[in-house]
């Protein structure tokens, strides 16, 4: 046997990517979309936790145009990776992060003047023609040129040929709620941009408006871009949004039993004593814990095992979590436990974590700490380093 830490036994807490779920999501939406609108998978956060390889090749295979991160760090994993599709970074950069962007083909987003002739300099030094987006504030107050001062920025980035507008863009405050006014107030100014640079004669490769909110409820906003983001992964944004058929999950959390106690009445468990047997119970120890990502919560939550709902008693440590498994007597030592996902026909939801945490499902999906091992099961990643939209970048 072989000691080395390609062989070492990997810990009994997991989380799962489902590949085949993966692509499935991939394919609903890209043909929910019409053919000349494109997708920007965003895989920012190491895909929200997915893994941001994996998903990129995954994606390009389905036909995706390119990428959307938010870091440098980001961006440089896919292109060592192989990854040679667009990538576009959201956001603002510093000064000293140009100079990488520049040299490794990545898209900058403009959201004011500044750096421009930064990016000037830099198209010389590199012998290229600098790709934009410039980002449109249309309302909701973070990033962009406001929406009424936004076209004597596009007129600079026009005006100097080593750069070429590639894209338009805003991002949506609250694309997934009923209530749709404030969206189309946004959209509505988003538009009042895109006729003024008609009547300049100034053109645009992409106009992008839509998240995964968006692409489900805003179809008149889809223009020649969606960008998509936690749809991807099988969570929709919101209870109220549109739905699509098919589309699943693609995370689970799993942890396998290491420990069983036998408690008499009256016996406490876990720190600060925060759960009392009122009878003889029997607990079992999963060894995950707020370490690991999960909420920090006190006799609240469950865990799934043989198919039924086991409930957390006392407190959550960061190695370790206690469950109750009195009513599950068959329940024995390195059995498998579900803390997120399906097991039967029981299902614990990101959205029932993010209530035990008093957030969103977004949050709770990037959370998982990465010593947590991510296990990709139902078939391989996609082959090749880039997929099929690469060699379109090249």
């Amino acid at each position: 046997m072989e000691f080395d830490s390609t062989t070492f036994p990997l810990r009994p807490a997991w989380i799962e990517i489902d590949l085949g779920r993966l692509r499935r999501n991939l394919e609903i939406i890209r043909a929910d979309l019409p053919r000349s609108v494109e997708l920007l998978a965003v895989v920012k956060d190491d895909a929200y936790g997915h893994g941001a390889l994996d998903v990129a090749r995954l994606a390009a295979a389905q036909g995706a145009w390119g990428y959307g991160l938010s870091t440098l760090e980001e961006a440089m994993a896919l292109r060592d990776g192989g990854v040679r599709a667009p990538l576009l970074l959201l956001g603002e950069r510093q000064e000293a992060e140009l100079p990488w962007c520049v040299r490794n083909d990545l898209t900058v987003c403009l959201n004011d003047a500044r750096t421009i002739p930064h990016l000037v300099k830099l198209a010389a030094k590199f012998n290229r023609c600098v790709p934009v987006h410039v980002k449109v504030h249309t309302g909701m107050s973070r990033y962009g040129a406001r929406w009424d001062e936004t076209l004597p920025l596009v007129e600079r980035v026009c005006s100097e040929k080593s750069l070429r507008l590639d894209g338009l863009m805003t991002h949506l405050a609250q694309s997934d709620e009923l209530d749709k006014s404030f969206a189309n107030l946004q959209i509505s100014r988003f538009n009042e941009v895109v006729e003024g640079m008609a009547k300049r004669g100034l053109t645009v490769r992409f106009k992008h408006v839509c998240n995964s909110g968006g692409f489900l409820d805003l179809p008149q906003a889809h223009f020649d871009m969606v960008r998509v983001g936690i749809l991807l992964y099988g969570i929709f944004p919101s209870s109220v949004c549109r739905r699509l058929a098919g589309i699943e999950p693609v995370m689970s959390v799993k942890a396998r039993i290491a420990g069983i106690q036998e408690l008499k009445a009256g016996e406490v468990v876990g720190y600060g004593m925060r759960y009392t047997a009122p009878s003889r119970r029997r607990i079992a120890v999963l060894p995950i814990g707020y370490g690991d990502g999960f909420p920090r919560v006190r006799n609240q939550g469950c865990a799934l095992l043989r198919g039924r709902r086991a409930p957390i008693v006392g407190g959550i440590a960061m190695d370790a979590l206690m469950v109750d498994i009195t009513d599950i007597p068959d329940a024995g030592m390195w059995d498998e436990a579900v803390l997120m996902g399906r097991q039967g026909a029981e299902e614990i939801t990101v959205h029932e974590l993010a209530r035990l945490k008093n957030s969103v499902s977004y949050d709770v999906l990037t959370s998982w700490r990465l010593r947590l091992r991510r296990k990709p099961v139902n078939g391989p990643p996609a082959p090749g380093p880039s997929g099929a939209k690469a060699a379109e970048a090249k």
